[in-house]
């Protein structure tokens, strides 16, 4: 008796678990028959009882019927509407407003179908659907490496396995914010990664990963102008202009924090930086000799000690390290190849990157750029292979000494190393947001003869560009992918730092560059003379013929 009595209770609560399940069902069809009147009941109710599969009356079946309900409601929505899938093929990623907004309406569409875990597969190019990732990774997945070829019925993401032509699928107009402005940043940043599909295959590097989280939250609730990664570029913008220090960008930070409770911002200017390099902004610090004899750099980086003079890499104290390693020296070393890149990323800089050859001066007669003078001509004659890609880059060098303290008093002497593009027009090559500073040499003495030992990167990577060149995507030619290879022709500087540069002396009794040897020189009166300047006049000039010259002075 009391086995039947059980029975019976727990027959009668899975029949209330049905009644209420059908309640459910005649609920959600009245709500999509208000909306799509062409959905018919029955039509609807054998969706339902084909999605389920297990019988209503199992053990197993789950109490929240209501949420499986509206997941079916939403799954036989989509049998009866088209989803736009025109962004998928988007190239242009950063600046497409399409591609945003679909990228957007796909995540609200895939969002019920994460597993138990939080993860569903990922169609980007990379992954394939191959690798499930958290649904929040696969907007900086897709946006960096595209949308997959092929998968034109997203199966795994919501999509029924039988789907038919109608109207577009419409996103919802809350949850999403505005595409922020520095997408267009990033893209440029990442062009590479996203288009690598090109060069031969897409790229395994997450290092974006963190960006995109910073562009996806809230600056603080309720303001949706700016995002995190945007205020703090700014904030980091106006910390350069200004000349803050990182202490006081430091307490600042704290001052928003104390205000502003909710702020998602970084704690430290030191974690900003650490953020703002993975935006190619960064460099490399590379420690040098207390005596500049050598760099702790790629066979000596984990030495202790000077391979020359063998005088110790740290600081020391009482002649013992101290508890934190602090070198004597940094130099910092910014790399030129990605900045060169970055140029061709955008469709505007890429065109003008090519005027030296579409844009210089038809005059003979004429000179406003280097591309008209006879140097850019013989060189192009000597290398013919590298003149033949206009899009090859020509540079030029700066360098010279200045004390960064301001202050005459005090002896300091640093050495930027700064890098001009002559691809450039005239108008443009000389601004400042188009010079490339690529060492920042430590004092506080002048290098003086050892500069070839802090030039030592800058060489190395102008070697590599130019004789293999780097993989660069076109935006001017349709992102097509080419090997951009990269050439120095000059250096521009004073005497003395030419003399650094060249390692030849500007001082004494062969100090002209071009006389070497020959110079013709003398000593008079406590100091070096320089004559025989009357070769250089015209065969028929007067002075020749005048007595008051002995032909030495």
């Amino acid at each position: 008796m009391a086995d039947s009595a059980a029975a019976r209770a727990e027959t009668e609560i899975y029949k209330s678990k049905v009644d209420s399940m059908e309640q459910n069902i005649a609920l959600l069809v009245a709500q999509l028959q208000s909306r799509m009147p062409d959905i018919q009941y029955p039509g609807f109710r054998r969706h339902v009882i084909a999605n389920i599969s297990m019988s209503p009356l199992s053990t197993e079946y789950s109490d929240d019927v209501s949420s499986l309900i509206q997941k079916l409601g939403r799954q036989f929505s989509l049998r009866h509407m088209t989803i736009d899938k025109s962004w998928t093929t988007i190239r242009r990623r950063g600046s497409s407003n399409e591609f945003w907004n679909g990228l957007q309406h796909f995540l609200q569409m895939a969002k019920p179908f994460v597993n138990d875990r939080g993860f569903i597969k990922c169609p980007c190019r990379r992954c394939l659907n191959n690798v499930s990732h958290q649904l929040e990774d696969l907007e900086s997945h897709i946006f960096r490496n595209g949308f997959m070829f092929g998968y034109n019925q997203w199966i795994h993401h919501g999509e029924p396995a039988t789907g038919n032509a109608g109207t577009t699928v419409a996103g919802p107009s809350g949850g999403i914010h505005e595409r922020d402005e520095m997408f267009d940043v990033l893209d440029d940043i990442i062009s590479e990664d996203a288009d690598e599909d090109a060069v031969g295959g897409p790229s395994s590097n997450d290092q974006y990963d963190d960006l995109f989280a910073a562009l996806r939250s809230e600056l603080y609730p309720g303001v949706s102008s700016f995002s995190s990664l945007n205020f703090l570029v700014k904030l980091m913008h106006l910390k350069v202009l200004n000349k803050w220090t990182n202490k006081s960008f430091d307490e600042l930070l704290k001052l928003l924090k104390l205000a502003f409770p909710k702020i998602d911002l970084v704690e430290s200017h030191y974690e900003a930086k650490k953020l703002m390099t993975k935006m190619g902004l960064g460099y490399s610090s590379i420690h040098v000799c207390k005596n500049d004899c050598a760099l702790f750099w790629k066979e000596n980086s984990l030495k202790d000690t000077c391979p020359v003079c063998s005088e110790s890499r740290w600081k020391l104290q009482s002649g013992k390290r101290s508890g934190k390693n602090v070198p004597h020296k940094v130099l910092r070393y910014f790399p030129v190849g990605p900045r060169l890149k970055r140029l061709f990323a955008t469709s505007k800089t890429a065109k003008l990157m090519r005027w030296h050859s579409t844009g210089k001066s038809k005059d003979n007669d004429v000179m406003r750029h280097p591309v008209d003078g006879k140097s850019w001509q013989e060189f192009d004659k000597w290398h013919p292979q590298f003149a033949g890609d206009v899009r090859n880059v020509r540079l030029g060098l700066a360098a010279d000494g200045f004390n960064p303290f301001g202050n005459m008093s005090f002896s300091y002497s640093m050495w930027p190393v700064v890098l001009t593009t002559y691809n450039l027009p005239p108008w443009i090559c000389m601004k400042a947001e188009y010079l490339m500073l690529s060492l920042l040499i430590p004092g506080p003495q002048s290098p003086g003869k050892d500069m070839d030992v802090f030039l030592r990167p800058l060489i190395d990577e102008l070697k590599e560009l130019w004789v293999h060149g780097l993989d660069t995507r076109d935006a001017a030619s349709e992102n097509s992918v080419f090997r951009m290879r990269a050439a120095l022709l000059w250096t521009v500087n004073d005497f003395p730092a030419r003399s650094s540069l060249s390692g030849w002396s500007g001082q004494g009794y062969r100090a002209c560059p071009t006389c070497n040897e020959d110079t013709p020189s003398m000593w008079v009166i406590g100091k070096t003379a320089y004559f025989g300047h009357r070769r250089f006049l015209p065969t028929n000039h007067h002075w020749w013929s005048n007595l008051q010259f002995d032909g030495r002075t």
